[in-house]
């Protein structure tokens, strides 16, 4: 089977004509090597990526620095020529019809690549511009409003804060109303607050129907906003999965349990559950919640007669399973 017949190609090209397609990005067998240079080989920086990231859906693509998430997004804007392979973009192939695939995608960069010359709203008309939006389809002053730099719009970038040319990045992003917008690393340098003003924008976005591509190394940023996840590391896909799917790889809890009294050894009914004291009055119980199911556990702390003042929980999460499956696969290339 060719890659044109391939599942991915047919999803990606549901939408090239007509209908909206079912992958708002698609790319299959994606590889990218970077020319040798005069002390060593090429490098391989995509290794035959398949990556489906589904209309409609906040989707997150994690992995260490040089894991190539910034190659295969060069690659979806035009900015970067893929060595091997096939990518979609809102169903179109990149390669037949490159122009109508750039206009389908917003990229947001890592770098502050903004003009000194330019008020905002300088910017953001000459990218509609640049773009082809007529005067009367622009809507310059509410995407710089939905930003929170309505008030910046006449003031030059030198005099914006950090934060500032942060969002005024995604604002240029969003001029010609792209179905698709990639976030490459948006929040890096943004303050807790505007952190979460731009988040904000990005799940109203996202409910409105564009589809969101977030590349980030705050992994708790990704938990909270992804549906589905994809990790990438030296080129190659680990996994994909729906979010609740991956959190679940590890099977692993943690029960803290404070007690009213001191004890000087576990109790026998807690033995079995793995149970270890952390002080006089704290039990710490590890488990496994597939083998033991917690309400177990605590009806075994009840029949030992043990006064509790409190319990608290804590479950692995993104980062565990992110550092598990990068360290598992660098071990198997050892």
């Amino acid at each position: 089977m060719t890659l044109a017949d391939s599942p991915i190609a047919r999803a990606a090209r549901s939408g090239a004509a007509g209908p909206a397609p079912d992958a708002a990005v698609a790319v299959q067998d994606l590889t990218k090597v970077y020319a040798a240079k005069a002390s060593g080989g090429g490098r391989k920086a995509l290794d035959a990526v398949d990556l489906v990231v589904p209309r409609g859906s906040l989707f997150g693509l994690l992995g260490p620095n040089g894991a190539g998430k910034s190659t295969l997004i060069n690659i979806l804007a035009g900015l970067v020529l893929k060595t091997a392979g096939k990518a979609w973009v809102w169903g179109i192939d990149i390669d037949r019809d490159p122009r109508t695939a750039r206009a389908a995608i917003g990229v947001v960069p890592q770098e502050l690549n903004i003009d000194p010359f330019f008020t905002p709203r300088a910017l953001l008309e000459l990218q509609a511009g640049m773009y082809g939006v007529p005067a009367a389809e622009r809507r310059t002053m509410a995407i710089l409003s939905a930003l929170g730099l309505a008030d910046k719009a006449e003031a030059y970038p030198r005099t914006l804060s950090g934060g500032m040319r942060r969002r005024l990045l995604v604002a240029k992003a969003m001029v010609h109303a792209p179905p698709v917008l990639v976030l490459d690393e948006p929040t890096a340098g943004v303050d807790i607050e505007l952190r979460q003003q731009l988040w904000s924008y990005v799940r109203d976005l996202n409910r409105d129907g564009t589809t969101v591509l977030l590349t980030t190394h705050y992994l708790e940023e990704a938990e909270q906003l992804c549906e589905r996840i994809a990790i990438i590391d030296r080129g190659r896909v680990l996994c994909c999965e729906a979010k609740d799917a991956l959190l679940q790889r590890i099977d692993a809890k943690e029960l803290t349990v404070q007690l009213g009294v001191d004890l000087g050894a576990v109790p026998g009914a807690l033995m079995p559950f793995g149970a270890t004291l952390a002080g006089p009055r704290k039990l710490v119980i590890r488990y496994k919640p597939s083998a033991a199911p917690v309400g177990a556990i605590l009806a075994a702390i009840q029949a030992s007669g043990l006064p509790v003042v409190d319990v608290t929980t804590s479950e692995s999460d993104l980062e565990d399973v992110f550092l598990q499956l990068t360290r598992a696969a660098r071990d198997g290339t050892r």
